[in-house]
């Protein structure tokens, strides 16, 4: 009973995520959609085409279910699953993200949480898993991603949250008085 309670939960949180990282591109440009970020070019489509090649492999070859989406080996990955190339759309990686999903759904709704799995890319002796340790590395990944989403999204026009409905009106200048707070907090602490 525990385990169908367990496996619920954590699947219903790793659905819930999912939509949250996928809301981070609504709106946004072409352009504001891929564009390099960080230093080292974390975008917000980006994030969306590695998290769905992360369950593309954590739900298919590790319990021996290919995923029947195109995927390199996972020897020879090469970080382009981190951001997006010019011929690649924003619609078909969105689509490559939600055929990824039901191909991890059937395998998380399909399996036990102690079926046992193989991570060949995870070090010895942590290669032999089972699924309830995937669907919560999956689901920290996961949650990681949407994070990083957030704040990406929020330095492009100031849109942060989890979902659309708990979405609220951007009050610019309680914003900046509670920025302004925090900077003088850090100020005051360095003296």
């Amino acid at each position: 009973m525990i385990d169908d309670f367990a496996k619920d939960n954590l699947h219903g949180r790793l659905r819930r995520d999912r939509q949250a990282l996928l809301w981070k591109l609504d709106g946004l440009s072409e352009y504001d959609a891929r564009r390099p970020l960080t230093a080292t070019g974390t975008n917000l489509l980006g994030l969306v085409k590695h998290v769905a090649s992360v369950e593309a492999r954590y739900f298919g070859e590790v319990f021996d279910r290919p995923s029947p989406e195109p995927l390199c080996r996972w020897q020879d990955s090469d970080g382009s699953d981190q951001w997006a190339a010019e011929g690649e759309t924003r619609e078909e990686i969105i689509a490559f993200y939600r055929r990824t999903w039901e191909h991890a759904d059937a395998t998380i709704d399909k399996l036990p949480l102690d079926a046992p799995g193989h991570v060949p890319w995870w070090p010895e002796p942590y290669t032999r898993t089972n699924l309830f340790a995937v669907l919560v590395h999956v689901l920290g990944e996961t949650i990681r991603h949407t994070g990083q989403a957030d704040i990406l999204r929020e330095s492009i026009d100031g849109r942060t949250g989890l979902r659309a409905e708990q979405e609220r009106p951007i009050d610019e200048e309680a914003r900046a008085a509670h920025r302004a707070t925090i900077e003088r907090a850090a100020r005051s602490a360095t003296r």
